[in-house]
């Protein structure tokens, strides 16, 4: 049943005069007729009684009228949200997170986006950078926020900030007078440091730093979330190279010191599918960079 069929027949049941109807669809009468009797051939039903006076609807008409008024709103609100969701303003995005990003503005910027963007749903779901790559490329997750990863070609990423790295020192620690650590002078510390299986790239990175100052670190815990690595340096139980960001947690009884000279940075970069093509997951991604740059600026 064409929705241009259902149309006419509402304009003429408001109007109850071909002229009238004929003149609010901006048509002629003899197609408004057509359309009529079409309709009516399609329900097998008559829909009006029409004479030289007067048009009223029949019984049939009636029961029809509220139904094909309900049609066309839904097929009008249908029309609408399909162009949001085209235009980047509607929809329901599920996105990764590594811990530390919490602390890098991305609850703010979100906040801001859905603000600006009410009629778009964000699902938040924290996993390693290993895991969001997986749920990317099986279609479960729109974007994901991650350290650094090695993407093959269908995924596209883009960074959002870079910061040092500094030291996460319990609290007493011989070094917690200095102003500035050299690297080097954690030779003989235990490191707490994530896990190559959770985070490969970023186990990887930490090494080649501390390799890089002439010493092999000593990992004594591999653990699963930034709170955990600041938990156990809290406690005493070692030191740990973390991304400045973390300072803002407040975790008690951990120092942090910046290192002496420049050092590899951290990064979090956006990382989604680049087919199909999302006008949503692009919006965000924009949105994400500029909120996330005012932040740290």
């Amino acid at each position: 049943m064409e929705t241009r069929l259902l149309r006419y027949f509402v304009a003429l049941a408001e109007e109850l005069h071909f002229g009238r109807a004929a003149m609010r669809l901006s048509i002629s009468q003899p197609p408004l007729s057509v359309a009529i009797r079409q309709l009516e051939d399609q329900v097998q039903a008559q829909l009006f009684e029409r004479n030289s006076k007067e048009v009223r609807l029949t019984a049939a008409g009636d029961h029809l009228l509220p139904r094909a008024r309900q049609i066309l709103s839904l097929t009008s609100q249908a029309v609408r949200e399909t162009t949001d969701v085209a235009r980047g303003v509607r929809g329901h995005l599920h996105v990764g997170f590594v811990g530390s990003s919490l602390y890098r503005g991305v609850p703010q910027a979100l906040e801001a986006f859905q603000a600006q963007h009410p009629q778009v749903r964000v699902d938040m779901l924290e996993l390693n950078s290993g895991e969001q790559l997986q749920e990317l490329q099986q279609a479960r997750l729109h974007l994901g926020l991650v350290h650094s990863v090695q993407t093959p070609d269908e995924i596209a990423s883009q960074l959002l900030m870079e910061e040092p790295f500094m030291v996460a020192l319990p609290q007493g620690h011989p070094l917690e007078s200095c102003a500035r650590i050299d690297l080097a002078e954690l030779k003989n510390e235990r490191l707490i440091l994530f896990s190559a299986q959770v985070s490969p790239l970023y186990h990887q990175r930490i090494y080649q730093i501390c390799q890089t100052h002439g010493f092999a670190p000593e990992i004594r815990h591999e653990v699963r979330h930034w709170l955990s690595v600041l938990s156990l340096v809290s406690l005493g139980q070692g030191v740990a190279i973390v991304p400045a960001s973390l300072q803002r947690v407040g975790m008690p009884r951990v120092t942090f010191k910046p290192f002496i000279g420049d050092h590899v940075v951290s990064e979090l970069l956006a990382i989604w599918r680049k087919s199909p093509a999302n006008p949503l997951v692009t919006a965000l991604v924009g949105h994400l960079q500029r909120a996330i740059a005012d932040l740290s600026a």
